[in-house]
């Protein structure tokens, strides 16, 4: 059962965003999330971070002017993930606007394998580019970035993900995790790191007069590209990639969004207007990665560049279609899962490793997911690959750094592992299928070292209680409107409810009326259709609920303990 614990409140940023007229409740919550600054409250472009600390943007910048100048056909080389899909659109879309020739390439999952492989090189050469530019890979390309400059390719590696202990021969990277670099946000997903590069770009485009007489393309048109592919990575939303994600909805809020995602939030009954990162999650961003995991992500990056929305409408229905297989396929999966999972004593295991020969390599990363959630486990699942390897996805808990685990037991068992590459929460790797029990037995001993019990012990955070009148409609349209996720969590809040009166509806979701303290509220709990006793102690999120014309503060039930 989890514990429920109340966030710590930084009391000196409190004042400070009291001082600053900031709301105490918001104050109150920001201060929780150790924002000090009541500027951070108005996410405004200005306010990015400059690019000009980015190690090798500026040289960078500089070749792509040349080449751009000298008629130059540059090839994108793609990941198939939805950062990787929006970056590449963004690429595509954000360098044409700057007068580049430019066309893409997105590996497949099964014949390329992940990033610059060689045998993507191979297929790009066909395509006779004067250069080749990576988003969202190629840090760990040394092979890759080899095969092409042995067929005189220049490559330069646009990407995020944490480098391994040697750097490609790339003509140029631009990766803030990437050794030396000092820019100050290390949480860029690969379109935010585009997006810079094209900033850096424009801006040398117009110190060279290019733009003289005539309008600067205006790179905010990429922004809801941007911000969708921010979400969907699940990087961290540190203050500068708030600032992308909020500049991005409240473009489409606005009216102003791209043909393909316009598309996208119709074929997922998404309202424009009212457009959130839960729409850009949890909405947009599966029925994007869907393309890439089971059939071919240039579905996706047709969608995000269609030029009106007569031709992305198809384009998304596909993608719509698409992800319903793979939630058909994840569900067959989760039920094999569970039910290796029932021979395995799970309360003794510090991490899971589990492998099934009829999974699909798609979905798997999902999977892992799934059962890291319902477990608070780390947990690696394996599909089978080509010639006799197997594919692993991995998901983590806060307390274990995903990456540096797999580079551990690459150094503890060398040869094991064959390639890997990821992040603190998500990570891939290669193995033999003949080593699977080798891994397996190698990532429970560094869980059961690196992990404490206290670390397996999952925990609600919230933000406390509320107190009667609290609660207004403008307080929770702020809140429903502003920019959470990864490392900047959502608010949550707890009380102990008495409840009045409760139904089904929908057959499957449990609506109540209850009493919290001296204020009633209507609730809902998702997903649930059994009866929940008269008292129970809950987490919930507020949430503005119109229907039939008419507005109310309802509550989500997140969590519920009994009372005794």
């Amino acid at each position: 059962m989890p514990r429920i614990l109340k966030r710590e409140i930084d009391l000196n940023a409190y004042e400070s965003l009291s001082g600053a007229g900031v709301p105490p409740l918001l104050s109150r919550l920001y201060a929780a999330r150790r924002v000090a600054d009541a500027v951070e409250l108005q996410p405004r472009l200005a306010g990015l971070l400059p690019f000009a600390s980015m190690k090798g943007i500026h040289d960078m910048a500089a070749e792509l002017a040349d080449g751009i100048e000298a008629g130059a056909r540059f090839l994108i080389v793609a990941d198939y993930d939805a950062d990787g899909a929006t970056a590449c659109a963004v690429g595509v879309q954000g360098l044409r606007m700057l007068g580049a020739q430019v066309d893409y390439l997105v590996p497949n999952r099964a014949v390329h394998g992940y990033g610059l492989s060689p045998a993507i090189v191979e297929e790009a050469a066909r395509l006779e580019p004067d250069a080749l530019i990576t988003v969202d890979n190629g840090i760990a390309a040394i092979d890759g970035v080899n095969a092409a400059n042995e067929l005189g390719i220049p490559v330069y590696v646009t990407d995020h993900h944490l480098p391994g202990d040697a750097l490609p021969e790339a003509a140029g990277i631009v990766n803030p995790n990437q050794p030396g670099c000092p820019f100050p946000s290390k949480n860029l997903a690969g379109v935010g790191v585009m997006f810079y590069l094209l900033l850096a770009l424009r801006a040398e485009l117009r110190n060279r007069g290019a733009f003289d007489g005539k309008p600067e393309p205006d790179l905010r048109v990429l922004l809801d590209r941007v911000a969708l592919g921010t979400v969907a990575d699940v990087v961290k939303l540190d203050a500068n990639n708030r600032i992308l994600v909020n500049q991005g909805l409240q473009r489409m809020r606005a009216g102003l969004a791209s043909p393909g995602i316009q598309a996208l939030m119709q074929v997922a009954g998404r309202r424009m207007e009212k457009a959130s990162v839960f729409d850009l999650g949890f909405m947009l961003g599966p029925r994007l990665n869907a393309a890439g995991r089971l059939e071919d992500m240039r579905l996706g990056i047709e969608c995000l560049l269609a030029p009106d929305l007569e031709t992305a409408l198809p384009l998304a229905q596909r993608l719509h279609e698409i992800n319903q297989s793979r939630k058909d396929i994840e569900s067959g999966m989760k039920e094999q899962a569970l039910a290796l999972l029932e021979e395995v004593d799970c309360a003794g295991k510090h991490g899971l490793a589990i492998y099934h020969q009829e999974w699909h390599a798609g979905v798997i990363g999902i999977l892992a997911s799934r059962l890291k959630e319902k477990y608070h486990r780390p947990v690696f699942a394996f599909a089978p690959g080509s010639d006799g390897e197997l594919k692993g996805s991995g998901r983590s808990i806060p307390a274990l750094h995903l990456r540096d685990a797999l580079d551990w037991i690459d150094r503890k068992h060398p040869g094991l592992i064959l390639k890997f590459g990821g992040h603190a929460m998500a990570a891939g790797l290669s193995i033999r299928e003949e080593g699977f029990a080798e891994f397996q037995a190698a990532f429970e001993a560094l869980a059961r070292e690196w992990l404490s019990p206290a670390d397996l012990e999952e925990t609600i955070e919230t933000d406390g209680e509320l107190a009667p009148g609290e609660l207004d409609f403008d307080l929770v349209r702020t809140m429903e409107n502003a920019v959470w996720g990864q490392g900047f969590p959502a608010p949550l809040f707890q009380g102990e409810f008495a409840v009045l009166n409760q139904r089904v509806v929908g057959e499957k979701h449990l609506k109540l009326d209850v009493a919290l303290k001296d204020m009633r509220f209507e609730a809902m709990a998702f997903f649930h259709n059994e009866p929940l006793p008269a008292r129970f102690v809950g987490v919930y999120a507020p949430m503005l609920n119109e229907f039939n014309g008419r507005l109310s503060i309802q509550l989500k039930l997140q969590y519920w303990e009994f009372l005794s």
